[in-house]
């Protein structure tokens, strides 16, 4: 029974570890599923949290032993292999399909609506909102398999691109572009939209770590006004512009929001002006309850819409005025869509994102 456990295991299918925990321990088929999808989601906040720090004290360590060849290969191969994640990556479709993010999907649940086609002799930038704490619906739904991306969006893509600290980061970096996640960094993107042919969709978190330090339930938010790289970066390459909002995604986490001039919003921009990222105070619930506070985020849904795409003309210098004129376009074209989808997904017809 023990290796038939095994076996499931190696072989990654969720029918096949579900139908093996349900033999060694006895338990109801629901009771055995709610707990991969809580192993699912911790893995993936603990990834998220420390797996960069600890996998570089890690290595370390192995360093200062009998084993040092071991780390001392890595890091070579490390100096070799620098450059990659600035080059698209190194992505797995094995690790994409993954049977644990179908029950990350499902822990919360995580849904991916299509409103539109895309062309695949197009690339293209998605503009992500909200970001919340960690981003859990633009993983999910585009460095993952969990959500179907590439059967709704066929010939596409997606690279979601994140903080390029992580990629100097031993080990984590290799498990990010596993996924197809890139660096968030004009290098890595220019790479994508000019030397990977087309049919690429870059995800872009636009509002980043200013975003994330104001979001908390009931909010719906955004921080676009004066976020326009993204827009001349499109023009610079003739990538469509793709508005995408993730309802619920301020739902998971409650985090204490400290007020416009407190010492504590000091620190935080602070960090994010110097490292790139923001702290924030933020609990979720407990490992083995949810009436108890811990890192786990609370099981609500998130449902991610991807909308119409925006036709962008490619011009080599854009003036200015042309990044002006299509970020409104942009920002009026996601006004659109929260307020054409908002009420399908537990929101009052009255609600309004605010575009801050």
């Amino acid at each position: 029974m023990q290796c038939d456990f095994l076996l499931a295991l190696s072989i990654g299918t969720g029918s096949s570890i579900l139908s093996a925990l349900q033999d060694l321990f006895w338990l109801s088929k629901s009771k055995v599923e709610k707990q991969l999808q809580i192993i699912s989601v911790l893995q993936w906040v603990l990834t998220f949290l420390v797996m960069g720090i600890a996998c570089t004290l890690i290595l370390m360590y192995i360093l200062c032993t009998d084993c040092w060849a071991i780390a001392a290969l890595y890091l070579a191969w490390l100096v070799f292999d620098w450059n990659t994640p600035k080059k698209g990556g190194r992505r797995s479709q094995w690790v994409r399909n993954w049977a644990i993010w179908r029950y990350f999907r499902d822990y919360f649940p995580i849904r991916l609506v299509k409103t539109h086609n895309l062309l695949t002799t197009r690339n293209y930038i998605f503009g992500y909102h909200p970001h919340g704490i960690m981003g859990l619906g633009a993983f999910c739904n585009f460095s993952t398999e969990a959500t179907g991306v590439s059967q709704k969006f066929p010939g596409i893509r997606p690279y979601l691109a994140t903080l390029a600290g992580n990629f100097r980061m031993p080990i984590l970096r290799d498990y990010l572009m596993s996924g197809g996640i890139c660096p968030v960094n004009r290098d890595s993107i220019d790479y994508i939209l000019s030397k990977n042919g087309s049919g690429n969709a870059i995800i872009i978190v636009v509002g980043g770590a200013a975003e994330s330090l104001n979001c908390t339930p009931g909010k719906n938010s955004v921080t676009l006004r004066n976020r326009k790289g993204f827009v001349k970066l499109a023009l610079r390459h003739g990538a469509d512009l793709v508005p995408v909002y993730s309802f619920g995604e301020n739902e998971v986490y409650k985090q204490v929001i400290f007020e416009e001039g407190s010492w504590g919003r000091w620190v935080q921009k602070k960090f994010q002006k110097h490292i790139g990222f923001a702290p924030c105070i933020f609990h979720g619930r407990g490992l083995f309850s949810s009436n108890t506070w811990g890192l786990l985020p609370y099981s609500k849904p998130i449902t991610t819409v991807v909308g119409e795409p925006i036709t962008i003309p490619k011009i080599d210098n854009p003036s200015q005025k042309e990044v002006d004129f299509y970020h409104s376009v942009y920002v009026d074209s996601l006004i659109k869509l929260f307020d054409k989808y908002k009420g399908r997904f537990g929101l009052p017809e009255t609600e309004v994102l605010e575009v801050n």
